[in-house]
């Protein structure tokens, strides 16, 4: 049959049975039109979706028409799930052909710079510019094709956590809609509405994949949805079986016990699945801080002996690339891992996210701040470079760079190994916490405080809804009975929330809706929580049906408030040890440990270098006719060469980066952890705990440094004596 008639037969039955639907009973849906609705879809992906994802998108699909790719077959399969996980618009094909164009380009440019060198000074091999180089190259392009080749299903993961910090309140909202309204398509609606994305953008899909004739009703494209969270969330699936099974119920009280049980198996799960994870965290989280901080940063104590006794073959360059660039990737992508074991979380579904995006971005003053420390850091190294001698010049100056020469033709400098050098190179890791954190904390600033506000609000409103419903069931108007709970409750968030509806109403004279959700006045927007917004529309919408339907409505809202936040405090409870030694390893354990190696290995280094410095001078003046004495001195000089030891300068450097990284690496998780995808919270953490982490290294790290180069002082004294 063409589609043009089978629309016409729709459309003529579909008015039908607009007649004898009650329009004041379909909820706060904005459209009851499922093409209407649907096609938000499109538009919501492209304004939530980030610019990388949506770049991300483009260099695929054009990597696929340049050098086309087809993945195994078990990789094509995870491909896909993940790019529909993630609503990218792309192939597997095309994210394969993407990864292994840009792996290859940094492969080819590495063998390249090789083999030009290698033709340029074949004596020499490939030491004319050295080997380090090429292998840079070569690495970042194995880097990149294992990265990219998994990056959708990285965006998947980071998705699937988002979302499912959001199937609580998803089901919570479905089932007050239905209790009303027994309509799954409109209690959907409902849902998208009064969540946020992620989870939102995939409930709009379900229409949107009806819309395009992917399926012909919301049962079949529901259940295709929900085949994904099969094997990640079976309660999230489970609960949203037992919604359907109460539209073929014959009885209200079999519906309703349905519903009820349809939240408590999502609860429950939650709960069971958090514990579980809360037992099996602890190894994982042990492991982390062992590979990624204990073992690392004590390694680097031997760095400075490695690279004297190996006469230069270990760099500064070498430790920044495995310790700035290696072990982060290795550390985020092993607690990516953890994090992709989180069951459903329990936040909040919105948090302010509008007002966080349309806030002032303070991203020009934090590179300012960054740039300005950062020069103060570098100030050694730029001395040095436009006066070479000029420590030799000036003793004072001499004290801070303490560049040493070797050689007797061509004088070449190494260092600095001054201890103003090193102090003076606090200042770029202080410069990259400070950026960071003034960044993150001026963009949190506010919402905080709003939030826990809020979150007072939140705890007392299953009272204030048991009483609201209690008020209207005994015959008193919903205009009226908010003053009542108004003044039950005065002094209190509810009671000032309350309050302001019913003030509203009376100075004002106008609707109960108006007086709530007013862009300009509503009593919303001092407390603007997902939850009571949601609350307050199925009061409105469940009044337009009889006031015992309201009644019932905001009692069993209330008992499902009640409950969700006994599952939120048992849950809190469950991660409290963890998060807490989290917290700890981020605020002192890393840094301090970083700061006392940073001053046991400026000690080293400073012993070598007097030691160096002081045979030097003795093989040269002290024993001219000795001349084995001299030989052996030239031994051990060479033995503690200076041309390989790492400066201080350059360790700190590498240490105090790392550090930042470590620590913006563990707050995360940290967040992670115990809120779920929560971006307010994670900004103010940041803002928080970096800069407090990094001045606690920076701290430690000079008060050691200052106290082992005194003793470095007098040890190497005692030696050459």
């Amino acid at each position: 049959m063409p589609k043009k008639e089978v629309d016409e037969i729709l459309s003529k039955y579909r008015k039908r049975l607009e007649k004898h639907i009650d329009i004041d009973t379909l909820g706060e849906v904005e459209s009851t039109n499922i093409s209407e609705f649907s096609q938000e879809y499109t538009t919501f992906r492209e304004e939530w979706l980030s610019k990388s994802t949506t770049t991300y998108e483009n260099f695929c699909n054009t990597a696929e028409k340049i050098f086309p790719l087809k993945p195994a077959s078990k990789d094509e399969i995870e491909l896909s799930k993940a790019i529909k996980t993630a609503h990218l618009q792309i192939t597997p094909s095309g994210a394969v052909s993407f990864a292994a164009l840009i792996g290859g380009l940094f492969v080819i440019l590495g063998l390249l710079i090789a083999g030009l060198d290698y033709g340029l000074t074949p004596d020499q091999g490939i030491a004319g510019i050295g080997i380090f180089l090429p292998l840079l190259f070569i690495t970042f392009g194995l880097i990149a094709l294992k990265i990219f080749a998994k990056y959708p299903t990285y965006l998947a993961t980071k998705w699937r956590l988002k979302a499912s910090n959001q199937m609580v309140l998803c089901i919570l909202y479905v089932v007050m809609y239905m209790r009303h309204t027994s309509n799954l398509e409109h209690a959907i609606k409902f849902s998208a509405q009064h969540i946020d994305a992620p989870l939102s953008l995939d409930l709009m899909r379900i229409f949107w994949n009806i819309e395009t004739s992917k399926f012909s009703n919301i049962k079949d494209s529901l259940n295709d949805y929900l085949e994904f969270w099969r094997e990640y969330n079976l309660d999230f699936v489970t609960s949203f079986h037992l919604i359907q099974s109460s539209l073929y119920e014959p009885t209200e009280s079999r519906r309703i016990d349905l519903l009820d049980k349809s939240l408590n198996v999502i609860l429950e799960g939650t709960y069971e699945k958090m514990l579980n994870f809360a037992h099996i965290l602890r190894n994982p989280i042990t492991t982390l801080h062992m590979l990624g901080v204990i073992l690392p940063i004590l390694g680097l104590v031997m760095f400075p002996l490695i690279g004297s006794f190996l006469g230069g073959l270990v760099k500064w360059y070498h430790l920044a690339f495995l310790y700035n660039l290696v072990l982060p990737i290795i550390v985020f992508g092993y607690g990516t891992s953890i994090l992709s074991k989180r069951p459903t979380g329990y936040g909040e579904s919105k948090v302010l996210q509008k007002q966080l995006e349309e806030r002032f971005n303070p991203l020009g003053i934090s590179i300012f701040l960054a740039l300005f420390l950062f020069f103060i850091g570098l100030i050694p190294i730029i001395l040095h470079t436009l006066s070479p001698g000029l420590d030799y010049e000036l003793p004072y100056i001499g004290l801070v760079l303490n560049y040493v020469s070797v050689g007797t033709l061509e004088t070449t400098f190494y260092g600095p190994f001054g201890l103003g050098a090193l102090i003076l190179s606090f200042f770029i890791p202080f410069g990259i916490a400070t950026a960071i954190g003034f960044y993150y904390k001026t963009r949190s600033k506010g919402f905080i405080e709003l939030r826990e506000e809020t979150k007072k609000l939140e705890k007392e409103f299953s009272a204030a809804l048991f009483q609201l419903g209690n008020r209207i069931a005994d015959g008193i108007p919903v205009e009226m009975a908010f003053s009542r709970i108004a003044e039950n409750m005065q002094g209190t968030p509810t009671g000032d929330f309350f309050r302001t509806i019913d003030i509203n109403i009376r100075t004002l004279g106008i609707s109960v809706r108006e007086a709530i959700f007013s862009p300009e006045i509503g009593a919303i927007n001092k407390y603007p929580s997902s939850l009571i917004e949601s609350s307050m529309e199925v009061l409105l919408e469940s009044s337009k049906k009889s006031p015992q339907i309201a009644a019932r409505s905001m009692i069993s809202i209330s008992n499902y408030v009640d409950r969700i936040y006994q599952v939120n405090q048992r849950l809190q409870d469950l991660l409290a040890e963890i998060t807490s030694s989290m917290k700890s390893q981020i605020s002192f354990l890393t840094p301090a440990i970083a700061g006392i190696v940073v001053g046991i290995s400026t000690m080293v280094v400073t012993i070598i270098v007097q030691l160096n410095q002081s045979i030097t001078e003795m093989a040269g003046q002290g024993f001219e006719t000795e001349e084995l004495a001299t030989s052996q001195l030239s031994t051990i000089s060479s033995i503690f060469s200076v041309e390989g030891v790492i400066p201080s300068f350059y360790f700190q450097l590498v240490v105090g980066i790392y550090v930042v990284q470590i620590g913006l690496i563990l707050i995360i998780l940290y967040n992670s952890i115990e809120n779920g995808a929560d971006e307010i919270n994670k900004s103010h953490l940041i803002g928080k705990l970096l800069k407090r982490s990094t001045i606690t290294y920076i701290l430690i790290a000079g008060i050691t440094t200052v106290l082992f180069s005194m003793l470095a002082a007098n040890i190497g004294g005692g030696l050459i004596s």
